[in-house]
């Protein structure tokens, strides 16, 4: 089947006139794809995270593209118009945020921090306020009002989630989708777009292992698989 687009992560090919059939990859990049590598696995278990965490934001009232798991490295999903914005929602201080302010790694912040990146790979993806948002037409006040809203609903959801499976979720990021004028949780939630540290150990369970060279990346993100499916 030919494909519509190739990304570091994924392959979306077409599944039907309002549908897209994704397929998940174990290429990993880091540093804005300065880094690359192959985590064995990665694309079953990031398939299987995904599907189930979307099932579970959706039992919760958090409307997604999601449709269903066709394969062990596919899903099926609703065709959306991407907003070119990445939505990252920060607990703690970590990455770039830590880097930026000068705060220690781990920090709690005062309050969920929401935070806007520009969906461009040739410019870094780089901060953006809400006010050059609207002033660029990237999204409207209303749509991005939704945005925030539901990015912080589904950052409670998910760290209860996490909280129960002996994980503490630090940060994570999100991507959204127009269909129908209606806004669509899109992408993948995965090892890949969030941080989760273990709450005993304290130990990244995330793609940080392989940014920062730590080793056992592959049984990091089979460790996750298991407890989210724990139930």
């Amino acid at each position: 089947m030919e494909k519509l687009y190739e990304g570091k992560a994924k392959v979306l090919f077409p599944a039907g006139p309002d549908t897209l059939r994704v397929y998940f990859k174990d290429e990993a990049t880091a540093f804005n794809a300065q880094k690359r590598g192959l985590i064995p696995g990665k694309g079953v278990i990031n398939n299987k995270v995904s599907a189930t965490l979307f099932r579970y934001l959706e039992a919760h009232g958090v409307k997604t593209h999601f449709l269903e798991e066709v394969s062990d490295r596919e899903m099926r999903v609703l065709r959306v118009e991407i907003l070119p914005l990445e939505v990252i929602l920060r607990f703690k201080a970590a990455g770039s945020f830590a880097k930026r302010y000068g705060v220690k790694e781990g920090t709690p912040l005062k309050t969920p921090l929401v935070e806007f990146s520009l969906k461009s790979d040739p410019l870094g993806d780089p901060l953006i306020c809400p006010e050059a948002i609207l002033a660029l037409g990237l999204a409207a006040e209303e749509e991005l009002s939704q945005v925030r809203t539901t990015t912080l609903k589904v950052g409670e959801l998910l760290r209860d989630f996490f909280a129960q499976r002996g994980l503490d979720l630090i940060d994570f990021k999100l991507e959204f989708g127009k269909r129908q004028g209606e806004i669509l949780l899109a992408d993948e939630i995965s090892p890949d777009t969030m941080r989760l540290w273990d709450q005993k150990t304290g130990e990244p369970m995330d793609k940080d292992r392989f940014r920062k060279d730590l080793g056992g990346v592959e049984e990091a993100y089979q460790e996750v698989l298991r407890r989210v499916l724990r139930g």
